[in-house]
């Protein structure tokens, strides 16, 4: 590989560049990149976003030529996707795109229709309101169509990334040093391009996922449900409750779900126990019984659904990897599968980038699936809980009743409500709390509970002293923290100049306010490029290039932090 440049960075800039427009013009395809994604929605365009900000070679390969609006789909970015899109240079320019601001509402209400009688409601939801220091984004609630347009145009305005639309990968198969796909174009003509690693982020009908002999294991729900998209002009006229992100409708007529996609006319709407047949032919009636009264509509998309809680029984196969809905799927309440999918690409498209470059080893690789796995199987588990209790559930007599048995039906709704539904929209100790406690490149946890609880977690949030968020100075690959000097910090820079490692070192024992300090609870932090801490202690290690090994991927694989 030849000589390794000086690794160790102390004070690193990044500069953010125009983005140019996407084009769905199609030029010859390269004979090979070093990453091919396949599939270009959210996921595969935000592994693309990580890998091509790090310089990998990357070509995203989605079928749609154009982003679909029609089918808004998710719609909950949660606070943890915003951090990594400030961490890309993206949140603002997502929230300027997002049709309703986060100051609008962070409500979720319940009530018997948009014109009826409020049973409940839920403030604060979805990390939509700040929470002191606890995290440098609020969460945002945007059609996942706005998500889909500044990821490509991200991906367009990054050198190393290509974006093909109009074409997919109808073939995969590999050796031991190369994928090779078959690419297949609008007009039928194909192409074939190799690459050292593959990315299926394919959807649940993943071609890569059949490719490489993987499959779902888990359940379906029988219960089927109507999504549409609607437009009704002077609906709001009639909304007794104010602005809210979500609407829960408990009446016999319409059990449903609805929520607006912008403040003027247009909606999205879930109808529960409703298939596909009945949907349509009666879409117009359970509008109405949304609204509570007749309204002018028109349907502008439909999109049945029926639940699926699966996990697939592998993501990786050699050099081709799963991620997003092609490697699991879960319930939509609580709004967790996206931005489980982004995480996926997060920890893959550094871990990729890091091999890629020389500096990472095989067991980096190893610990996607290991770090992964119980996330996606703990998310699968809150989001089925969650489907436990909908509206169809909640029905009651006399909820809309003016006299005293309907007084008392909606105080018997209001505490179901709160007692069942709470844990769906303040879910921050499951998006920000989630510990990673088995990866081959994570040292073994110190024995004190404070120290443990954080090794493998996400980096607590805090400002500096100069109102910067901590996540702001963080370096690109490694980051060592030192917040107290003194601790044999330059034993861990020589470590990892000799291996070749990017490390950016932060001294912030006077920029970090004392209350931060005290929180982290340790004189030296060691924090991956994905915010997660890798290693903490008071002083380095006796075997700094022991710890180098591990956290990069070299040591043999101890699969366990605590």
């Amino acid at each position: 590989m030849g000589e390794q440049p000086d690794s160790v960075v102390r004070v690193p800039e990044e500069c953010a560049g125009q983005v140019p427009e996407v084009s769905a013009e199609r030029r010859r395809l390269p004979r090979h990149v070093q990453v091919l994604v396949a599939g270009g929605g959210p996921v595969g365009l935000s592994a693309a976003v990580e890998l091509g900000l790090r310089g990998v070679g990357c070509l995203v390969v989605e079928p749609r030529p154009t982003v679909s609006r029609a089918r808004p789909r998710c719609k909950t970015l949660n606070v943890r996707t915003m951090e990594h899109l400030r961490r890309w240079g993206l949140a603002d320019r997502l929230r300027e795109r997002a049709p309703i601001p986060v100051s609008w509402s962070q409500d979720v209400v319940f009530c018997t229709s948009l014109s009826g009688r409020e049973l409940s409601r839920f403030t604060g939801v979805l990390g939509l309101t700040p929470e002191g220091d606890r995290f440098a984004e609020t969460g945002q609630q945007a059609p996942q169509y706005v998500l889909e347009e500044v990821l490509r145009e991200a991906v367009s305005g990054l050198d190393a990334c290509e974006l093909l639309l109009g074409s997919r990968v109808v073939a995969v198969r590999q050796d031991g040093d190369l994928v090779t796909a078959t690419v297949e174009h609008g007009g039928g003509e194909r192409e074939v391009v190799t690459a050292d690693y593959l990315i299926g982020c394919d959807g649940p009908r993943s071609l890569v996922r059949e490719q490489i002999g993987s499959r779902y294991l888990g359940e379906q729900a029988l219960r089927p449900n109507f999504g549409m998209v609607f437009e009704s002009p002077g609906l709001w006229e009639h909304v007794r409750h104010g602005p809210a992100v979500q609407y829960w409708i408990i009446n016999p007529s319409a059990p449903a779900l609805v929520g607006p996609l912008d403040r003027k006319d247009t909606w999205w709407a879930i109808a529960f126990g409703v298939d596909r047949e009945s949907g349509e032919r009666e879409a117009r009636r359970l509008i109405e019984g949304v609204a509570g009264r007749p309204v002018n509509a028109e349907v502008l998309s439909t999109d049945p659904w029926t639940a699926r809680m699966q996990l697939v029984d592998r993501m990786r196969h050699g050099r081709v990897f799963l991620a997003g809905d092609a490697a699991h799927l879960n319930p939509p309440f609580g709004g967790h599968g996206l931005n489980t999918g982004i995480g996926d690409a997060v920890d893959l498209g550094w871990k990729l980038a890091s091999v890629l470059a020389g500096w990472g080893g095989p067991h980096l690789l190893d610990s996607y699936e290991s770090e992964r796995r119980p996330v996606q199987e703990q998310v699968i588990r809150e989001a089925t809980a969650n489907m436990r209790v909908l509206s169809t559930e909640l029905l009651a007599d006399n909820l809309d009743a003016a006299d005293t048995a309907g007084v008392r039906a909606r105080e018997a709704a209001a505490a179901r409500i709160q007692d069942t539904k709470k844990a769906e929209f303040h879910s921050l100790d499951l998006v920000l709390g989630l510990r990673i406690t088995t990866s081959p490149v994570i040292p073994p946890a110190p024995e004190e509970p404070g120290r443990a609880a954080l090794t493998g977690a996400r980096l607590p949030h805090g400002f500096l002293r100069d109102g910067r968020s901590v996540y702001d100075v963080l370096g690109a690959d490694l980051t060592l923290l030192v917040l107290r000097p003194g601790a044999r910090e330059r034993a861990i820079e020589e470590a990892a100049r000799a291996r070749g490692v990017p490390l950016t070192v932060r001294d912030l024992s006077r920029a970090a306010p004392e209350e931060y300090v005290r929180l982290l609870g340790a004189r030296l932090l060691l924090v991956r490029p994905d915010q997660v801490v890798g290693w903490l202690g008071d002083e380095a290690p006796d075997d700094t290039c022991a710890l180098m090994d591990t956290v990069r991927g070299f040591a043999p694989p101890h699969l366990g932090t605590a």
